[in-house]
């Protein structure tokens, strides 16, 4: 997943006089963590970002205009800009005076300098030829040929590749564009032309990253598209000039908006960041900037900006800069792994031991959210359920004719939930399903969609014996839970969170509401495995306790005072340790909960669900994590026995998570009061714990250090200290 975090403004643009928005910075350059802003005038203004104060700012002289934005020289630390086309300066950030600093006038017009890390700066002239800056100081009137005359710059950036720096750039003559590749050193220039295919739209703007000895060039054009071009860096200089395709990679607006100006950076290998001002046919424009996952062409986040927009963005570090109004602000993001389940949720950092990773063709979801079928592929189905080899044993040479998906689907819309279960059986049994995992999807489907027309219809045995098929997700049917709620089938719900890796968090939420909502009374009811928490929940003392707090509360019994009062505060100590080993929920309960602590998540989007538990609802939680936490401690591998167990990893972090979601209205609570000073206990121990731990890594690497074989003779004594 990838979101905007916090905001703030770093600085006021300059302005083109009354209330007109400005024109944008000239440029933006990164400096060791700081950012070196150009306007478009006569000013270079260095500013830290982190005090949104500025550390310098320089002016040109009165008439004067700078032409290409200010850059850092990595090597020497100094600053290099270019104004009136052809006048080079050189400064350091302790000057205070352009006038007085190194200035070179160059042969030809400078289109843009670009720094390289570990490396001097290029410059790019506007008729295509690059020079290193070092190259250009030792003589500055050296005469620049020409790489091309008629066609005219659009776009520049530099990269390194096995050390050697080099520029790409793009160049337009009349409706054609062309990829110039040149490297320094060695010398080497490639050209290449743009294949648009038919694409009739102006280009926007651009964008490239280095990888496998490929430069990808990402081009928006004013549609609303993005496409790919792949330039390779090695080529055959025997042709001449080579054509490159360009592919779709991701449609921003379906519609008849048309993009006025617009950006485009790159976040990482998987994500971008679009910012732009959508033009409607009505003629009411829209300023925005947005994250998108390329890879899945799915839109993450989106900020508005309501003040206008330039259409300008730069990308340095985990911060975007975007002109909004007269201001420039910066945008903390974040960005996560990309795959299907981090986009939808996250990635089940510990799998369960009965599911398998099944591949899955996503490319057959289709638009409109349905599945489709394709009956050129086929899979084996693997399940390992018993009740469908039993099946398959007992039929014997009695063997019916499989069913197709569609006859399936058609018997799910009319049949009676028996004819619908034999059917599902005899079609779960058959030897091969084509495209296995999508054809398990659309039953799944069909049947939601039955049971939303028809409220009274819901075929329970169907939706759990589909659950438990390996290789599904809950991307695949995302409305089996949905229902599943509204029905409060815990079994159902227990299963998907076992079986899919990427539910979302607003989905696991509803779950714990549910979960902990439901009285122990009516899950006992339930056939539920309890194998799984036997190991750590004693069934019998759970109900001997229940039966003494009826008796006992807080541990006061006014029979036991009468007697003996000594006696009375023993059996209260007492009373409060077996308290303390009491589980508060009972083991049908606690096999839910373990289900939502091993469920993956993000804290991000959890903690705002979080809020949504009532005060009860939260106590009865955290006992349980405590729970959990005082049985871990008493193992010595600090894991719970049995499967499906949730690690002290997991207990912790959802313990403070629940904290930090409910702390103002815990430590109102006066029920929570033995609770929270429990669980500062825990924490207390836990850091003496490792304070110690981190002793014992001390002294141990202390061993190591001197204790180095050395020649002592026949005998010696040596004395080890250690302080």
């Amino acid at each position: 997943m990838a979101a905007f975090c916090e905001e703030f403004t770093l600085c006021t643009l300059a302005g083109t006089g009354g209330s007109a928005l400005p024109q944008g910075p000239l440029g933006l350059e990164p400096d060791r963590g700081r950012i070196l802003l150009t306007d478009r005038g006569r000013t270079v203004t260095l500013y830290e970002v982190s005090d949104q104060k500025p550390l310098g700012s320089w002016s040109v002289r009165q008439g004067q205009n700078i032409t290409c934005p200010a850059v850092c020289n990595f090597e020497t630390g100094e600053f290099v800009l270019v104004h009136d086309d052809k006048v080079l300066q050189l400064w350091k950030e302790d000057d205070t005076n352009l006038d007085k600093v190194f200035k070179a006038t160059l042969s030809a017009d400078v289109y843009r300098i670009h720094s390289v890390p570990n490396a001097e700066p290029l410059i790019l002239f506007k008729n295509g030829a690059v020079k290193s800056l070092d190259v250009l100081l030792a003589a500055p009137q050296q005469e620049i040929k020409n790489v091309f005359s008629n066609e005219v710059i659009r776009w520049s950036e530099a990269f390194v590749e096995a050390e050697n720096p080099g520029v790409v750039f793009i160049t337009e003559q009349d409706t054609n564009c062309f990829i110039y590749v040149q490297h320094c050193n060695p010398y080497m220039l490639h050209k290449f032309k743009i294949d648009q295919g038919g694409e009739s739209s102006t280009l926007l703007s651009f964008a490239v990253y280095l990888a496998n000895r490929t430069v990808t060039l990402l081009c928006l054009y004013s549609s609303g598209c993005i496409y790919k071009v792949l330039v390779p860096l090695q080529q055959n200089d025997s042709e001449e000039q080579h054509i490159l395709l360009q592919s779709l990679l991701i449609r921003l607006e379906e519609s008849d908006n048309i993009f006025k100006h617009a950006s485009i950076a790159i976040l990482d290998k998987d994500h971008i960041a679009v910012t732009g001002c959508l033009d409607s046919p009505d003629r009411k424009s829209k300023e925005w900037v947005s994250l998108w996952n390329i890879k899945f062409q799915t839109l993450q986040d989106s900020k508005e900006l309501p003040l206008g927009s330039t259409g300008q963005c730069w990308c340095y570090g985990d911060r975007l800069f975007v002109t909004h109004g007269k201001e420039l602000k910066v945008i903390l993001y974040k960005c996560e792994t990309s795959s299907l389940a981090a986009a939808l949720g996250k990635i089940k950092s510990t799998p369960t031991l009965e599911t398998k990773s099944l591949s899955v063709n996503w490319n057959m979801l289709q638009e409109d959210g349905q599945l489709c079928v394709q009956p050129d592929q086929s899979v084996p189905v693997k399940c390992g359920s018993k009740r469908l080899l039993r099946s398959r044993r007992t039929t014997g040479a009695k063997t019916l004719e499989p069913l197709t998906v569609e006859q399936l689907l058609l018997i799910i819309k009319n049949s009676s939930p028996n004819v619908i279960e034999e059917k599902l059986m005899n079609f779960l049994s058959s030897a091969q399903i084509p495209d296995f995992q999508v054809s398990v999807g659309n039953i799944i489907l069909a049947l939601i969609n039955r049971c939303e027309a028809e409220p009274a219809f819901y075929p329970s045995n169907c939706l759990v014996q589909l659950a438990q098929m390996q290789g599904l997700s809950y991307s695949m049917c995302p409305g089996l839970m949905t229902i599943a709620l509204e029905k409060t089938d815990v079994h159902l719900l227990q299963l998907c969170l076992q079986q899919f890796p990427d539910i979302p968090e607003a989905v696991i939420c509803a779950c714990l509401r549910t979960f902990l909502s439901i009285s122990d009374d009516s899950l006992e009811e339930m056939n539920m495995n309890i194998d799984s928490v036997s190991g750590y929940i004693d069934t019998a003392r759970n109900r001997k306790m229940e039966n003494q707090s009826k008796v006992i509360q807080n541990g006061f019994s006014s029979e036991i005072l009468e007697e003996n009062s000594c006696d009375a505060q023993l059996t209260q100590k007492s009373h409060a340790l077996d308290k303390s080993n009491f589980c508060p929920v009972g083991p049908q309960k606690a096999i839910l909960l373990n289900a939502i602590l091993r469920s993956a998540y993000s804290e991000t989007f959890l903690l705002p669900h979080l809020k949504d538990l009532s005060a009860e609802q939260v106590i009865l939680f955290l006992q349980y994590l405590q729970f959990l936490y005082m049985k871990c401690s008493e193992q010595a591998t600090t894991n719970l026995p049995g499967m499906f167990c949730p690690t002290i990893n997991q207990i912790m972090d959802w313990m403070c998570l629940v904290l930090d979601a409910h702390f103002t209205v815990v430590i109102m609570l006066p029920e929570a009061k033995g609770l929270l000073s429990n669980l500062h206990k825990f924490v207390r121990a836990q850091v003496r714990f490792y304070s110690e731990l981190n002793k014992i890594e001390g002294s141990l690497k202390e061993l190591q250090r001197i204790n180095n074989p050395k020649d002592m003779g026949l005998y010696s004594i040596e004395v080890l200290k250690l302080v």
